[in-house]
């Protein structure tokens, strides 16, 4: 594993009812002490004037002396201090950080074994895809621009990417590499019956669990085998015109292209 890739924590300190201190707030402390101004400190760290003037309130407020002595000046800039309370925060922070990292390597050093490189990955990894499907690269098939990679997500059960060529060396993929597959829940077709002739690359079947209707839309939950799920989002309409229910047997098309693949 390369230093990249090691395995690291998001810090965050609370006690009580007290707000949370994380790292958002220390990077915005460090930042003004550099730059000298909240509407700079802002700026480089992505965040609005107004988010970053109630964050300097809410540390202030928290701490019994000010962490950070500013002027408001609007988005134009006012100067802007810390203090060294402030500074001993930041630096106290960023030990808690450091330690932590160092105990966590430790940690990630004594466990071995596949269980414990699957715990940290899957469940630190985060996506807004409605669907992530862990599963272990079975073939690959290069083409002059895209290749084909074929994911083994259980047994008997695959799914199709199409992605490029670059694509396949930045991630590394390789026959027996693990990789997880990423599909938009609506851009998952449903069709009732099994071996359909279809231009979709991956029909894969799978047992209704679960259909949760809305006013326009409807969410339907496959078992597919080996524990894993697909989820669809079709019409609602579509789902009464089909008579969805738990226990239908139905196919999930997915285009290959619509497969996005990520590794560790």
């Amino acid at each position: 594993m390369t230093a990249d890739e090691d395995l690291n924590v998001a810090v965050s300190l609370k006690r009580g009812l007290a707000p949370r201190i994380g790292l958002e707030r220390v990077a915005l402390i460090e930042a003004v002490d550099e730059l000298g101004s909240i509407s700079a400190a802002a700026k480089r760290l992505g965040l609005s004037y107004k988010g970053a003037w109630d964050i300097v309130q809410g540390l202030n407020n928290l701490f019994a002396t000010p962490l950070i002595h500013a002027a408001p000046g609007g988005r134009a800039g006012g100067a802007a201090e810390v203090t060294e309370r402030g500074r001993a925060v930041a630096r106290a922070f960023r030990r808690v950080q450091s330690e932590i990292d160092a105990a966590l390597a430790r940690l990630e050093a004594g466990l071995a074994g596949e269980a414990a490189r699957d715990l940290f990955w899957s469940l630190g990894m985060q996506t807004s895809a409605r669907n992530a499907l862990r599963g272990e690269v079975s073939r690959l098939t290069d083409g002059a621009v895209n290749s084909e990679v074929a994911l083994r997500l259980a047994d008997g059960v695959e799914i199709i990417a199409v992605v490029t060529r670059r694509s396949v060396a930045d991630l590394g993929l390789a026959v027996g590499r693990p990789a997880i597959a990423l599909v938009k829940s609506s851009f998952v077709l449903l069709a009732k019956g099994e071996g359909l002739v279809t231009s979709a690359r991956n029909q894969i079947p799978g047992e209704v669990v679960s259909r949760e209707d809305g006013p326009v839309s409807c969410e339907v939950t496959l078992a597919i085998g080996g524990g894993k799920t697909l989820t669809a989002t079709i019409t609602h309409e579509s789902a009464e015109a089909m008579k969805i229910a738990p226990g239908d047997r139905m196919t999930a098309l997915i285009k290959a292209p619509h497969v996005i693949l990520a590794t560790e």
